[in-house]
């Protein structure tokens, strides 16, 4: 099978691999779709990011969708032909974290594409792949095999939501509008705000914004004193998603929310300053959210019954041999939201 293989940053190849041989409780999918993260632009343009670095070649990748193609001993529930999402989260289930139902912070994940343990785990961007079955998710008749590949980028934000509580009522600003900004904007619309403002720097991404269902979209590059008025009587917004990873964004979103609101922090930067004073007389709880895990199910079922349209989040389908063009293509933020590799 075909695989596509991170060496180091711009080494990006496609290599002929060994496929696997479904075993127990296990399933054998072909790959059809795989959408390019945040996590793999990284791997392509850095070699990794903070203190995460590449140290062996790793196959990239893990939203993913495709078709069963072989079932092993024991499977219930799944059989040849069915369409699945892929969840590439993969817990041990024995540690303490697990034993909690905190399986995001597994001691032991085997998290698809991940440089984090040596030696890596190898991705999901290949023709062929061996998944347990708890993993692997049916995708309805009338939803494309496109959409079913949002799920694990939708997870992200499904659990975000979940870290932030209820949003009935609330009023809600999400800062950075990429693709993870963008699906926070669908995941929170879904769980009940009342009202959504989203914040960039680019035009495009933001007319995406407004299409998905953000109630007003600012330009902060350009127009900064239009978030700064949602500063005025101690601030307006009872949460925020900050999806950029940006200073600014996150300070200036600070100055925007009301006492007492929360900040979930889905971005990731570097180290920022953070005005503590603000924090502290307005009683803001920032919270951190991590990966997913529940929340896959829970994003296929909502894509199942078309609760959610992801599907003008999607600006590009590339074949396997262009890889490379692809990930150039959604390294442009001005033209490209969710690019996707057909397998």
């Amino acid at each position: 099978m075909k695989a596509i293989v991170i060496h180091a940053a711009k080494d990006l190849r496609i290599e002929e691999r060994d496929a696997e041989i479904a075993g127990s409780g296990q399933v054998e999918v072909a790959i059809e779709v795989g959408g390019i993260c945040g996590s793999d632009l990284h791997y392509y343009n850095h070699g990794g990011f903070g203190a995460i670095r590449l140290r062996e070649p790793m196959i990239l990748g893990h939203e993913v969708a495709g078709t069963v193609k072989a079932v092993g001993v024991g499977v219930g529930g799944l059989a040849v032909g069915d369409r699945v999402a892929v969840s590439p989260s993969r817990p041990c289930n024995h540690c303490q974290y697990c034993l909690r139902g905190q399986q995001n912070h597994c001691l032991n994940m085997r998290f698809y594409g991940s440089a984090m343990p040596m030696p890596h785990i190898q991705g999901a961007f290949r023709q062929r792949l061996v998944a347990e079955s708890w993993q692997c998710h049916r995708v309805v008749e009338g939803i494309s095999i496109h959409e079913a590949a949002f799920a694990e980028p939708f997870a992200v934000t499904l659990h975000a939501v979940n870290r932030a509580g209820s949003l009935l009522g609330k009023r809600v600003l999400v800062t950075g509008c990429g693709p993870i900004g963008a699906l926070a904007i669908i995941a929170a619309r879904a769980h009940g705000a009342r009202e959504i403002v989203a914040t960039d720097v680019v035009d495009r991404v933001l007319e995406l914004a407004r299409i998905v269902g953000a109630d007003r979209t600012i330009n902060v590059a350009a127009h900064p004193e239009e978030l700064a008025a949602y500063g005025a009587n101690k601030g307006t917004f009872d949460v925020m998603f900050e999806a950029s990873g940006n200073e600014r964004a996150v300070r200036t979103g600070l100055e925007a929310l009301a006492p007492r609101a929360v900040l979930v922090q889905l971005g990731l930067g570097g180290d920022i300053a953070i005005p503590q004073n603000m924090i502290v007389s307005k009683e803001i709880e920032m919270r951190g959210t991590f990966r997913f895990h529940g929340e896959f199910a829970l994003a296929v079922d909502l894509i199942n019954q078309r609760r959610v349209d992801l599907k003008p989040l999607l600006t590009g389908v590339f074949a396997l041999e262009d890889t490379v063009a692809a990930f150039e293509a959604a390294n442009d933020r001005s033209k490209s939201m969710k690019v996707q590799i057909a397998f």
